[in-house]
């Protein structure tokens, strides 16, 4: 989760434990867990976001600027008051530590260490956990409660199934859909961004290789989300129309899945191309497939704007990070030519674009970034499962 090593880990952890306020479910109700930091009861001042604006983490490592980001969206500043609410199926409240306090002496001084977030110093007067196992918590009238109030939300890691199992179809998720129409700051990390495509891999059976996905794109474990694809996903930005993502795509070399994610979503054509089961077409129209990787210890910080770029995406990480932390944004031009159950794909002509720094603006409204200088788009062909060699220092 959060911090570029191990002592990251440590120090939230025996911070949450040290100076969180836990808060039992009341009697005779479902079980979840409440833990907050700060002052849950101070009067916020905030006004209503006019653009909406989404966090894309991919795992490892938490990237602090994206917190800030966020907290900075929503219209936080200090003396504002702002609440920032993280929800999760599984785990701890070591999130709230980490983001309300500044440094590993717990201190609200604006001077905020490498691993913290420094929430408080900069407006927010409470971070809330809630750990939400079940249908029967997800529809709990104090949990919505809780969730309503965010100034900002935070979907932590874990296993997006639960989220789709637990979550989907419930009283959380018109929350969640009532937070997206206010434009409240929505971010997710791993199990967490992987829920907020306009269209999911579910994970319903398990996880799904690289080599799984391009050897057989319909084996047991290619699950998604909506299920028939086309339907209602399960939170489904507008801002991510026809756009599936990926996460920890460095770490667990998980390009291949993704392109075979992205094949997935192209609807058949009369010569017999395309995936059944698809409703996309390919190519650089607007309503074409499209999808996002993004390395460990990185974010994609993505917002609408009233001004071009419409829809505009730039690349965080942290200045301890020892990966990469890349972005890649995968564009098929084609159609897939063999995309059939239990025979490899085939899938010519994939625009990739990888995005390594935080100085370039990516317009996701056109695909491209506002720096033609800075991003190269590359163009590769899927044969018979096989990738080809990429210009870039990716474990394939």
């Amino acid at each position: 989760m959060q911090g570029s090593t191990a002592l990251r880990w440590v120090t939230h952890i025996v911070a949450a434990l040290a100076c969180t306020l836990a808060l039992a479910a009341p009697k005779n109700q479902v079980p979840y867990t409440y833990s907050a930091v700060g002052n849950t009861a101070a009067s916020v001042s905030v006004p209503a976001p006019s653009q909406p604006s989404y966090v894309l983490m991919g795992g490892g490592p938490d990237v602090d600027e994206a917190y800030r980001w966020m907290i900075q969206r929503a219209g936080i500043t200090p003396g504002s008051g702002g609440r920032v609410v993280v929800i999760r199926a599984t785990g701890t409240d070591a999130y709230n530590p980490y983001i309300f306090y500044s440094d590993a002496a717990l201190s609200t001084s604006a001077t905020i260490a490498d691993g913290w977030v420094g929430g408080a110093s900069l407006g927010v007067s409470s971070v809330e956990t809630l750990v939400i196992p079940s249908v029967a918590a997800a529809n709990d009238a104090f949990v919505n409660q809780v969730v309503s109030r965010a100034q900002v939300l935070w979907i932590a890691g874990g296993d997006q199934s639960d989220y789709l199992k637990y979550w989907k179809g419930t009283a959380l998720e018109t929350t969640l859909q009532t937070l997206m129409a206010k434009n409240i700051p929505i971010g997710g990390t791993s199990a967490g961004l992987m829920v907020m495509g306009w269209a999911d891999f579910a994970a319903l059976a398990g996880a799904v290789t690289s080599k799984q996905a391009l050897d057989n794109p319909y084996n047991k474990y290619m699950s998604f989300d909506p299920n028939p694809l086309g339907g209602a996903g399960f939170i489904s930005p507008d801002t991510l129309r026809n756009t599936i993502l990926d996460a920890h795509l460095d770490a667990r070399d998980r390009l291949g899945r993704l392109l075979s994610f992205v094949a997935r979503l192209i609807k058949p054509n009369t010569a017999g191309g395309g995936c059944a089961g698809g409703v996309l077409a390919s190519g650089t129209g607007s309503g074409g497939a499209r999808g996002i990787g993004v390395d460990v210890e990185t974010a994609l910080l993505v917002q609408r704007n009233a001004t071009a770029p419409v829809i505009s995406a730039r690349r965080v990480t942290n200045v301890s990070t020892t990966t990469e932390s890349a972005v890649y944004f995968v564009r098929p031009r084609a159609d897939p030519s063999v995309c059939a159950a239990r025979v490899p794909l085939s899938m010519p002509n994939i625009e990739i674009q990888k995005l390594g720094d935080s100085s370039t603006v990516f317009d996701l409204s056109a695909w491209f970034s506002t720096d033609w200088s800075q991003l190269t788009p590359h163009y590769v062909d899927v044969t018979n499962g096989s990738l080809p060699a990429l210009p870039w220092a990716y474990p394939l």
